[in-house]
């Protein structure tokens, strides 16, 4: 075997093995290829079944009366709170700073829909308000699991004044963690026995007015 022979056998030879080895390289790319697609496939087939599910749960608070700020009776509430997971009730009369929640409350109603915003009139409703100890009006109860947690009494919270807007009051709902909230005051909720407190050691039944 002369040289121009053992050179063309070593070419071959090296040629054989890079194709071998770019077969092998190919076959792993594309076995890597397969895998990225099947994860991408798997997390569109998640996304999908996420927002299956929201699409049910945003017809299911529909349905419960979610969106929209609505008024019930005293004999509705009890219902009401147990049908959704958070609820924030206006308990009013026909005054001036309870027009001023109502304003506020329906923009909020329609930007959070997992929550159901309703309002009982205070003087119909003497069951709940004693029961609940509702003594200044507006007063607000923030229900979470059929449980009022918390509640928003005046406007003592919201800078003293009807002058409040509706961010502050969304601020003031988001630490008591009865809506859904990506600021800063979701982050930082409250005690909200501090406030249940101040109301429950009442002992007046009359309704009375903010200042």
């Amino acid at each position: 075997m002369d040289g121009n022979q053992a050179k063309q056998i070593l070419e071959q030879q090296v040629l054989t093995v890079a194709k071998a080895v770019e077969d092998k390289l190919d076959d792993e790319i594309a076995a890597l290829d397969r895998l990225d697609l099947d994860d991408l496939e798997a997390l569109r087939e998640r996304r999908r079944q996420q927002l299956k599910k929201m699409a049910e749960k945003r017809s299911q608070w529909i349905s419960l009366g979610h969106g929209e700020y609505s008024e019930i009776a005293e004999k509705e509430f009890f219902a009401a709170v147990k049908a959704s997971d958070r609820v924030v009730c206006h308990f009013y009369r026909e005054n001036w700073p309870c027009k001023v929640m109502d304003k506020h409350l329906n923009i909020l109603a329609k930007q959070h829909l997992e929550t159901r915003f309703l309002k009982i009139h205070a003087e119909k409703s003497p069951f709940l308000t004693d029961k609940l100890r509702i003594v200044v009006l507006p007063t607000l109860a923030l229900v979470k699991d059929a449980k009022v947690e918390d509640y928003v009494v005046g406007f003592d919270e919201l800078g003293g004044s009807d002058e409040f807007s509706t961010e502050e009051l969304e601020e003031r709902l988001a630490k008591s963690q009865v809506i859904f909230f990506e600021g800063e005051a979701s982050s930082h909720p409250t005690n909200p026995s501090t406030t249940k407190r101040s109301v429950r050691q009442s002992e007046t039944s009359n309704l009375s007015d903010s200042d």
